[in-house]
């Protein structure tokens, strides 16, 4: 059996709400959610790494803002962004997202667009 440790980390504010509603409509808890999603993220990494298969890596890169998508389409080695987006749902990772001010600018943009 497993045992288990306790741990001090941050979460945005708003995710945690989120998080809160699914695990009550999942009858869970937020804890159980955290535990799964943290356990397949591990296991796929480490089963990945241990075949010697690096898009898993590139894929997280990715999913982490670490990389963008032309490095990760060519690290992949495929040409298509569907293919890109494709692979990240088989693989349960979430795509990266802009930055807030990003966002918003880009909002701020359309909104001066249409005016």
């Amino acid at each position: 059996m497993a045992s288990t440790v306790n741990f001090t980390g941050s979460v945005d504010r708003d995710l945690l709400r989120r998080a809160k509603v699914i695990a009550a409509k999942s009858d869970t808890s937020v804890n159980a959610l955290f535990n799964a999603e943290l356990r397949y993220l591990v296991e796929t990494f480490e089963a990945a790494e241990s075949s010697g298969n690096q898009n898993f890596r590139i894929l997280l890169d990715f999913s982490l803002g670490r990389i963008d998508d032309h490095a990760a389409l060519a690290a992949l080695g495929i040409d298509s962004q569907e293919d890109l987006f494709l692979l990240m749902a088989q693989v349960h990772l979430p795509m990266p997202r802009l930055p807030e001010a990003v966002t918003q600018g880009m909002v701020n943009s359309l909104q001066t667009l249409a005016s």
